[in-house]
């Protein structure tokens, strides 16, 4: 419609110009001493017209011969730009295609044409990093370095990420101790050095992470649990030995660890094998009086405290609870052999091998009848736990 607009316009110029031209009679007369230069005035109006426009072409043609290095420069750059970012957006889709050799090939193509030179050196350390070429890795990550310094986060990270799959753990630690300087609290160089720091069962540092970690929503909480579960075990039994750390260890645990199961399961023993009777016992019963567990009733009958009688009383009292909880009856018994309750301590036994028989109720019963004298059924029992285990086998 434009065209059609103009094309309408320039006939309707060319038609009023051919009517007046064919109305003006004017002519124009030059003399000088020697010539004399009649002509009509509509052919000097067309000689100055076409003369205008010859120089008006002239000093055009001019002006791009003079410009044309540069010209040929900027188109050569735009070429330049158009084929580095072609092959770094190929080198992208070659690495999320996991078509690593094609993507390391574009992206050293892309990084010779100088195409954004910190992503594309990283996407062909990615790419050469899976493809196990170390040294093409290391190259391409000095390139990262040298032709963009200031992208050093990026850099930086992926480097640590190449060195935790390859193991070097101290290395990856050295490398995310600069990015610390560059970036303080950057939390993906956190959940590197968290999986770093448990893999090297470095449990106090494992813990310090956690606790930044937890403000945020970058891990779950339940990992996050699970994680400081597995932290507070490890330490708990590195103070296997030395029953004031263990102690002390306990107690500075929050209030919802230390009615967790698993590390009552793990510090119990610890504390009943290295003497702390009373204080297992305790923690046992807390647990207990929150919430129900059989495993901690059996480990209530290995605490040999200096109150057994109370003791008794209380698992007594949780009796009238769970009275068909044959690990409960077994400690009650355990508990009166200590007080020399033979006859109570024979009704419990026998009360949870009518619940729940098992070779060390059993033997528990046999040693007892044998203290009483009563071999025969002792023998009874000791048969009873033999046949027992060989049925398990």
């Amino acid at each position: 419609m434009r065209r059609l607009f103009w094309l309408l316009l320039v006939l309707a110029i060319a038609i009023g110009v051919s009517l007046l031209a064919g109305q003006n009679t004017g002519y124009v007369l030059v003399k000088t001493p020697t010539y004399r230069l009649e002509t009509s005035l509509n052919f000097l109006i067309v000689l100055i017209t076409l003369s205008f426009i010859f120089l008006h072409l002239a000093l055009r043609l001019f002006h791009y011969t003079r410009n044309l290095p540069a010209t040929v420069r900027v188109y050569k750059e735009h070429l330049r730009k158009k084929a580095g970012h072609q092959a770094l957006i190929d080198s992208l889709h070659a690495l999320v295609e996991g078509r690593y050799d094609l993507a390391e090939k574009t992206a050293s193509k892309a990084l010779d044409y100088g195409e954004d030179a910190g992503l594309t050196a990283l996407i062909g350390a990615r790419a050469a990093h899976k493809l196990r070429h170390k040294t093409r890795r290391d190259y391409f990550l000095s390139e990262a370095e040298r032709l963009a310094p200031k992208a050093a986060v990026a850099r930086l990270l992926t480097q640590a990420e190449m060195l935790l799959d390859d193991q070097q753990y101290q290395l990856a630690l050295t490398i995310l101790q600069r990015l610390a300087a560059i970036e303080p609290h950057y939390q993906p160089a956190l959940l590197m050095e968290l999986k770093i720091q448990t893999r090297l069962k470095n449990w106090d540092r494992v813990l310090t992470i956690l606790k930044s970690l937890e403000k945020t929503d970058v891990i779950e909480v339940l990992k996050i649990k699970e994680i400081r579960l597995q932290a507070h075990q490890a330490l708990i039994k590195r103070y296997a030995h030395d029953l004031a750390s263990l102690t002390a260890y306990w107690k500075k645990l929050g209030e919802e660890d230390q009615f967790n199961e698993r590390l009552v399961l793990t510090a119990v023993p610890l504390l009943i094998e290295a003497g702390a009777h009373d204080e297992a016992a305790r923690i046992v019963e807390m647990n207990l009086t929150k919430h129900w567990s059989s495993a901690l009733v059996r480990l209530l009958g290995n605490c040999m405290t200096s109150a057994p009688t109370k003791q008794l009383q209380q698992a007594e009292y949780w009796l009238m609870n769970h009275p068909n909880d044959a690990d409960l009856l077994e400690t009650l018994g355990k508990l009166c052999v200590r007080l020399k309750l033979w006859g109570k301590a024979e009704s419990y036994y026998e009360a949870s091998l009518s619940l729940e028989p098992s070779a060390t109720r059993h033997l528990a019963l046999a040693g007892l009848l044998e203290k009483k004298g009563q071999l025969t059924a002792a023998n009874q029992h000791y048969r009873a736990s033999t046949n027992f285990i060989a049925d398990l086998h």
